[in-house]
Formats: C-alpha cells, structure tokens, sequence
C-alpha cells in the first residue's frame, strides 16, 4: 500500500492483525525518551498544508527529533510501520518490547501495549500517520536505551564522567527500515561481548530464584568456625547448596566440603578465603537474591554505557569495588594486581572513565595536587614549618624556597602561592614507577611505600589516584612489545635514580570501572560491596525510569 491508503480493507488488515495477538509485550504507555526528543520547530503551515493527512500528521509527529525528521522527508513519508507489508517488522519490534524487562530496561517507557492497541482503532489517514511517528520514536527511545544506556550517570553521580557514544536516531531507524531481518537488527543493539550475555543470563537465573523463594532462610550466626556443629551450619549449608557452591546434602558438620565451598564463596566475593564464616563473610552469605538482581541490572547497565569498546582487545581493567587492576587480552587475564583505590569521602573517590595509557614514568618526582597541599601540608607546616620536610616548597619560577623563609601563618587555602613537590627517592609518595593516562581529573596509577595497605581487605584508602601492588611486574609487561628484556630495561632507569619518561611504543587502553557484579570464568558471578554507594544511587535513577525488579514464573 502507499501513502494514501483509505478505506475499510486496509483499517480491517490492520485490525485483524492487532487483534490475532501480534508479537508479545508487556509494557502499558506511550512514553518517549527526553534524551531523544530534542526540540525542534515543527514545518511551517503552508509546507504541512501540501502534505496528505497522513504525511502531514508524520512530519508533526518527528518534527521533535532531527533525525527522524531527516529521514521521513528523504523518502517522502513513505511508511515502515502501518502497511500489510510491514507485519514482519511490526511483530519484531512488539516481540523484542516484550523482552526490555529481561535486560533491566523501563518497559513503560516504550509504551509497546498501547501502540500495539491503536492498530486495531485507527480510523482515519490521520491516525495512521501519527501512529507511524509514534512507533518510530518508540523504536528510537528503544534502541538508545538497549544500546546505549538508561541513564545519563553523570547525573547522577558526578564521578561517573565516563563518555558514552549514544546511536543517531537517523542512522537507527534506517538500519532498521532497510534490515532483512529486524528481529536480528534489534537483538544487534544490545552489546556483544560475552559479559554482557553471562549477566543476562543471571539475571533470568536470580528471577527464577527469587520465583522460587530465594535462597532459604538466612544464617544468623555471629560466626561458624571449621569443626562447628547445629542447625546455623546446617542453615549456612543450605545457603552455599542454593547457590551453587555445594552438592547436596544434610551434614550438621562444618566439614572439609563446607570449607571448601565457604573458600570458594569467599574468593569470589572478594573476601578473604580463609574457610571461616565470619560476619562479613555471613553478610553476604545472607545476601537476598533481589539485592544480587540488583547489582546485575546496575551491571548490565554499565555495560551498555561502554557498548562500542573492544573489551577483547588488550586493556588495562580496574575495578574499583573489586580493589583489582588487570591487563586482560582476548578476555584472559595476563596480570593481576591488588590495588588502593580513593578513599570512601567524596573528594577521594576514583572516577570512572576510560582512557589510554601513554607513559611510564620511572622514578618519579611526585608533584602534590593542590588540594592535598592546602588541606593536609598548609596546616601542618602552620604548627610546625618543619613538618614533612622531604617534600620541597616550589614557587611559580620551579625555584626551590627554604622553608625558613615562608611565614606560612600568612597563608590559607585561597592564596597560598607555592607548590609542593617530592623528588625521586625510596619513600617518595609515588613509589618508584607512575602510569600516565592524560586526563583532567589527573588520575593515574602508581607505587607506593606503604605496602601494608595492600593486606587490608578493604583498600579504598587513597586520594583517587590507584596504587598497585605488583608495579614493577605491570611496567614489564607494558615494555614487553618494544624491548626483548623489559627487566633490564626497567632496572637499568631504576638504578640511575632519575626521573625517566617512558612513552609506550604501543598505548594501552585503560578502563576505570565499578562493578559489583562481573561474571568469572567458571560462570559464577562474583559480587563486590557498593563501597561508594554509586550502585544503590544508579538503581534508585533506574527504578525512578521506570525498570522494576521482575518476578519470574516456574
């Protein structure tokens, strides 16, 4: 049919087609994307006025997105929806409506149950054009949000400044109008790597969990030690069975099997795995599947934000929950670290974004950030001038000032004129190597001499910057493409004691993250406590959008 279709036959194909069911959705309002529909002023009266009722109502349907816009007047509103022969690509579009909910999207928001119900009203050209435009912004509020992401996180976390590409609604609804196979052109939106399918797939398997009652009852216990008998390691039993740490069975005892599946329990949950069942550990034994849900969809989330980045080229992986840095190609892990990450105070928290590593510094001068120099050294040093003498005072010039000669009492936060600066040594701040990655909120990776930090088992400690535990191991493999003995080549800088620049003959891209879920080889997913609280506030920005915590059936 063309774009002057009339008369009871074409409403009457329309109508036994939404009738007969069409494809599944379970959303119930028209509700677009504020991200998508940017204002744009509508044709001028007298270009609306030479259009049909059915074009003219399409062109004031997308006068609001440029893109759509764009597109219809390029083909002269010829439709892609509301035609007999568009019943393939109708009923892929409701289909794939009826799964938002299975990837923690606002179902609502698409608006897939009402659109689907106006098929079978419509009764004038006018209707049908508007409807067109309707399906089409549905379709691009749709695509944004599956491939793209929910939410603007900056919004709602400041430190979240991660770059997100968002899909150009033109290029989205003319892939879609000229795809052989839509339903496969939908299922494409969503990211590919297989982190992304894993959580999926948990997500299903925590919705027939909480369907089922969840894990049991929870272990009350203040602590369980190995050789511990009673109903509480029966119960802690119960749960590791549940979740799939342990075979069956209905032991009293906490045996070797138990401290097996406790360890195993412990290492993924970044605890230590030390086979008693402490209060942490019990904490998040008596996690409830609804709060693990949450964590996949906030990760699922995340995800979506860094749709479009090779996560199986060679990149440097740093997660901040899980107090880890990793270099990781072809998703194998060929180096990990512990690591310090900033401290929990919202000046200190590390950011997420993703750059690309550049340099390596070898003996570095540590340059104190200004915010450090007045909030922590200023004060000291106006109780005693004195006060961390191994860090120099350094005009504008880079001249060196002795301490003598600064009455600091005359200074405060707002004027006082000088740096400070550390110069290579053993105790610098920044240990003996730093990791440059250029960016404006001056993060990087480094040494350090406190290496006892490394032992704690919570380690957000730092100012923001991330301290690796096996440094020196992380320069030799970041010289491995351009030297034949990246040990030597390394030591030999080290030895001369001065600051040496490094650049890296291949960049690597580096990923500041926050996952509190992430899938493991062994296709358990391990989780992470919310250290910043940035996942309990990316769920609340989720709910408020409209995506609910689903309850799957048997």
């Amino acid at each position: 049919m063309g774009n002057k279709v009339r008369g009871g036959t074409a409403w009457l194909i329309l109508a036994v087609w939404a009738s007969a069911g069409g494809a599944a959705a379970q959303v119930a309002a028209v509700a677009a994307s504020p991200a998508v529909l940017m204002p744009d002023p509508a044709p001028p009266r007298r270009e609306l006025a030479e259009l049909s009722g059915y074009a003219q109502a399409v062109a004031e349907g997308v006068a609001g997105n440029p893109g759509l816009k764009a597109f219809y007047e390029a083909r002269g509103y010829a439709p892609i929806w509301t035609t007999g022969a568009d019943a393939d690509r109708r009923a892929a579009f409701f289909a794939a409506l009826g799964t938002a909910s299975m990837h923690g999207l606002p179902a609502a928001r698409y608006g897939g149950e009402a659109l689907r119900a106006q098929f079978a009203t419509i009764r004038s050209e006018r209707e049908r054009g508007l409807l067109e435009a309707q399906m089409s912004m549905a379709l691009v509020s749709y695509a944004r949000d599956l491939s793209s992401g929910v939410l603007e996180p900056k919004r709602v976390d400041p430190t979240i400044v991660r770059d997100i590409l968002r899909p150009d609604a033109g290029q989205v609804i003319g892939g879609f109008a000229a795809a052989a196979q839509p339903a496969a052109f939908l299922r494409d939106l969503a990211p590919k790597s297989q982190e992304y399918s894993r959580l999926l797939r948990a997500r299903m398997d925590l919705g027939r969990q909480i369907a089922a009652g969840g894990w049991g009852a929870p272990v009350t216990a203040g602590i369980l030690r190995p050789g511990e008998e009673g109903d509480q390691v029966l119960a802690l039993r119960q749960r590791m069975q549940a979740m799939g740490y342990l075979g069956r069975g209905a032991s009293r005892s906490y045996d070797a099997a138990l401290i097996a599946a406790v360890k195993g329990f412990q290492a993924e949950n970044g605890l230590k795995a030390d086979g008693v069942a402490g209060p942490s550990t019990l904490a998040a034994v008596n996690a409830a599947p609804e709060d693990r849900l949450r964590s996949i969809l906030v990760a699922m989330e995340r995800l979506r934000w860094m749709n479009g980045i090779d996560l199986s080229a060679r990149h440097i992986w740093v997660n901040i929950p899980d107090f880890s840095a990793e270099i990781v190609e072809d998703h194998q892990v060929t180096f990990r670290s512990v690591a310090v990450v900033g401290r929990v105070e919202p000046d200190y928290r590390t950011p997420e974004f993703s750059d690309e590593m550049q340099t390596v510094v070898i003996n570095p001068a540590w340059h104190v950030p200004r915010s450090i120099t007045v909030r922590e050294y200023l004060p000291k040093m106006q109780r005693n001038p004195n006060a961390s003498a191994q860090i120099q005072i350094v005009d504008k010039a880079g001249q060196v000032i002795p301490r003598d000669q600064v009455n600091f009492a005359a200074y405060n936060a707002d004027n006082f004129p000088f740096r400070m600066r550390q110069a290579p040594s053993d105790d610098n701040a920044l240990g003996q190597v730093k990791f440059l990655f250029p960016n404006p909120w001056n993060i990087y990776l480094h040494d350090t001499p406190s290496k006892s930090l490394f032992g704690k088992e919570d380690r957000a400690l730092s100012h923001g910057c991330i301290r690796i535990g096996r440094p020196f191991d992380l320069a030799y493999a970041l010289l491995a493409p351009q030297t034949d003995d990246p040990e030597a080549y390394f030591q030999k800088f080290l030895a001369a004691g001065k600051e040496k620049f490094v650049t890296l003959a291949q960049p690597v891209p580096v990923h500041l993250v926050y996952f509190t879920a992430w899938p493991e080889a062994d296709g358990h997913i391990a989780y992470r406590k919310d250290v910043y609280g940035r996942d309990a506030a990316l769920f609340a920005a989720l709910e408020k959008a409209g995506v609910e915590l689903p309850v799957l059936t048997n």
